[in-house]
Formats: C-alpha cells, sequence, structure tokens
C-alpha cells in the first residue's frame, strides 16, 4: 500500500531531482524514495561511523609519527650539541677571523646537501627503523657522552 506525502523543496534540488530520474529513467518518486531510504536506514549511521572511525585511526597513526619524529629530531640535536661542546676546544682570538671564514664555508655546504636532501625527499628519518622503541635505542637519550 502507498500514501501520497506533499513535501516542499527548493527549486534547485526539484532540478536535480529531475535531472537523476531523467539520466536512471526512473520516477522522480523512486529517486525521493530511494534517497530517504538511504536516510532512513540503520546501516546508515554505521557507515558514517565506520568511515569516521577509520578516519580517526589514521590521523592518530598519523600524529604518532609526528611525535615520534620531533621527540628524534629533539634528541639528535641536543646530543649532537653537547657532542660539539664537548669535543670541540676554545678557538685562540687571533684565529678566530679564519676559523669563522672556515665555519660560513661549511655551514654553506651543509646548506647545500640539505637542499639537495630535501629536492629528493630523502630524510635522515625515513633511515630508522619504525619500530624503533625506547628501551631498544643504545644510548639514544642517555648520558654517555
Amino acid at each position: 500500500m502507498r500514501s501520497r506525502l506533499n513535501v516542499s523543496l527548493p527549486v534547485e534540488m526539484i532540478g536535480r531531482i529531475n535531472d537523476l530520474a531523467d539520466r536512471k529513467r526512473i520516477t522522480r518518486s523512486a529517486v525521493v524514495e530511494a534517497a530517504v531510504e538511504s536516510f532512513l536506514s540503520p546501516d546508515h549511521a554505521d557507515l558514517q561511523e565506520a568511515a569516521m572511525t577509520r578516519r580517526l585511526d589514521r590521523l592518530s597513526r598519523q600524529l604518532a609519527r609526528l611525535e615520534r619524529d620531533e621527540h628524534i629530531t629533539s634528541e639528535t640535536l641536543a646530543l649532537f650539541v653537547r657532542f660539539w661542546l664537548t669535543v670541540t676546544p676554545p678557538i685562540p682570538p687571533e684565529d678566530q677571523a679564519t676559523a669563522q671564514a672556515k665555519g660560513r664555508e661549511r655551514f654553506e655546504g651543509f646548506v647545500d646537501t640539505l637542499g639537495r636532501r630535501v629536492q629528493k625527499g630523502k630524510s635522515f628519518l625515513d633511515e630508522l627503523p619504525e619500530d624503533v622503541s625506547r628501551g631498544d635505542r643504545k644510548g639514544f637519550g642517555s648520558d654517555e657522552t
């Protein structure tokens, strides 16, 4: 048994319903019935929830990788600075101008190398294993230096 229901819809939506009905060669009532059935289906909410859950899971994994990379980057910088300060002797005042010139030259080489790696998409973090856990890193983050 069928019952009549009169609804008011925006003119643009009626145009879209007409276009779809013409393309599919079905009645406008069939188009509206399918849309309402889809909306009222209990699976509709479940499908939306599943899609949202997948997106949230993907975002959680991406955030975990970002946190891991940030931690590795911070530790790398901190260990490098500690090591550099430990092994680099002070420069006598008469040698500082030469050392600064050599430092600028070496820094430019560093920036060039960094630029090439970034352009190629290479990353130091990509060279590290994904499953490196805090306990498995020998000396990483420890005070061995």
